[in-house]
């Protein structure tokens, strides 16, 4: 299981989380500048990591339940 945030502005994805690579990573000038602040920010990167667990790992029983 893999929990992904991605920002977009205007159609163009700036900035994406994902939980295997474990940190925030830019896309453009402005999402890299996002990616760097956020990555340098501990409590955010780890409540970013923690969702995986709070929100998929959670749910991942009913959604099987249901297809």
């Amino acid at each position: 299981i893999e929990f992904i945030v991605s920002y977009y502005y205007n159609k163009l994805e700036f900035t994406r989380f994902s939980s295997s690579v474990g940190k925030f990573v830019g896309f453009t000038e402005y999402g890299v500048r996002n990616a760097a602040a956020w990555n340098n920010d501990a409590s955010y990167l780890s409540a970013m990591k923690a969702r995986k667990e709070a929100y998929c790992l959670h749910n991942i029983q009913n959604w099987y339940n249901n297809m």
